[in-house]
């Protein structure tokens, strides 16, 4: 549908299969920060929602943790039924889901782990990693063809996470399976023959849960300096932490560690690819790595949407919102109002300021890792790429919860290191 032909009434904005088929509806959410930026949908199948698409609101919104809860839906969905992504189990509680004041405990448990002081330690490794991967794709200097999202961007974080958690090296590719089987189990790719959605991400979710309770066993015993040990002896209220609770954050963590930092370094290229002069640009002057990452991030915008509730009635430009109806907060919407950028459906790695929206209470614990993983990757790949082209079709994972990128066959030409 083009966008002269779109109206409030045949918008699609929730649909899974569109966002695969087309990417993100950037059209559809001009239209609704012109027209309706509070609008109520109610053709889905799931909950209907007020959709929220200004960059404002979402900010304001997203400062009230006490009026607007993340229970009982983390995000929302067209079919109540789909497979929400592994991230928001009714088995078990962990920071997505959880609302003040636990929101704040559970934080403060491992946020230590997080800090730009502990992100700092860790660059030699990242940027370690960064440079095996192009070596892996490239050892002496050479021309070839990959699929990027498979032999770069998804082997990255996977292995940062793997690192932090404490995961030897021979079982990284079981979290890159399970994470793909968790997130994108309603895409038929990812999905094993004979199963349902539910049934492939229930299994994924499972497999990872016994392994990591294995993992936390060991580590209760012997503790060593990572994640698992740390919040397999943290205690809540003088309690070791509820089994179901702690599976659950493993299971966020290392989605949580994967896909958004993923998905946008696939993102990342792509657009460098759609824009050779900023490509070029990039390649005259590398100190512009840290504005083009703040650049991605807004470009990309991983999280498509999270859900909120509310909790009491409330008033937001004019509308009413009844106690336990529901926002959708579309954060790549925010990401592209003109009332806070300029020109912002141009990809800029100069620009600044760049006040691309983060999750409010929510922000991100990993953010300073997906920066430094994004600069590493990209410096390393600058410095040596003298040539990148898409030689197929892009290809998109059917979710509306994760813009994510499944495949990008690429040829290119590296320098050697």
């Amino acid at each position: 549908m083009s966008a002269q032909q779109l109206t409030r009434d045949t918008i699609d904005i929730i649909d899974p299969g569109h966002y695969q088929r087309n990417g993100y509806p950037h059209d559809e959410w001009a239209l609704l920060r012109r027209e309706a930026p509070v609008y109520w949908f109610g053709r889905t199948r799931g909950v209907p929602f007020w959709a929220i698409t200004k960059h404002a609101d979402i900010v304001a919104l997203s400062k009230q943790p006490r009026i607007l809860h993340n229970e009982p839906r983390l995000a929302l969905f067209p079919d109540e039924e789909e497979a929400s992504g592994g991230v928001g189990d009714e088995e078990g509680r962990h920071l997505l889901t959880m609302d003040p004041p636990m929101h704040g405990q559970y934080r403060r448990l491992i946020s230590s782990q997080f800090t730009p002081r502990a992100v700092r330690a860790k660059a030699d490794d990242i940027d370690r990693i960064a440079r095996e991967i192009l070596d892996e794709i490239s050892p002496d200097g050479e021309s070839g063809e990959t699929d990027f999202v498979l032999s770069v961007a998804s082997v990255l974080p996977i292995a940062v996470i793997a690192e932090m958690l404490g995961v030897p090296r021979a079982d990284w590719k079981l979290m890159f399976q399970w994470t793909n089987e968790m997130i994108g189990a309603n895409d038929p790719e990812y999905r094993r023959e004979g199963e349902t959605a539910d049934e492939t991400s229930e299994r994924a979710r499972l497999a990872a849960l016994e392994y990591f309770a294995a993992m936390a066993e060991d580590r209760r015993k012997q503790p060593r300096d990572d994640i698992v040990s740390v919040l397999a002896n943290a205690k809540v209220d003088d309690e070791p932490m509820p089994f179901e609770n702690l599976m659950s954050f493993f299971n966020l963590i290392v989605i949580a560690g994967n896909e958004p930092t993923r998905n946008a370094t696939s993102g990342r290229l792509l657009a460098l690819i759609e824009n050779p002069d900023e490509l070029e640009k990039l390649r005259r002057d590398p100190s512009l790595i840290p504005s083009a990452v703040e650049e991605i991030v807004r470009w990309t915008t991983p999280v498509i949407q999270f859900c909120r509730t509310a909790t009491q009635d409330i008033e937001i430009r004019d509308t009413k919102v009844r106690q336990g109806e529901a926002f959708c907060l579309f954060y790549p919407s925010a990401n592209r109002d003109e009332d806070v950028f300029e020109t912002p459906n141009e990809f800029r790695i100069d620009r600044d300021p760049n006040p691309h929206i983060g999750i409010g209470e929510h922000f991100c614990l990993g953010a300073y890792f997906a920066r430094m993983e994004l600069t590493a990757v990209f410096r390393n790949l600058i410095a040596r790429l003298d040539h990148v082209e898409l030689i197929g079709p892009v290809e998109r994972l059917r979710s509306s919860l994760l813009g994510g990128v499944k495949h990008m066959p690429i040829r290119y030409r590296l320098r050697a290191a």
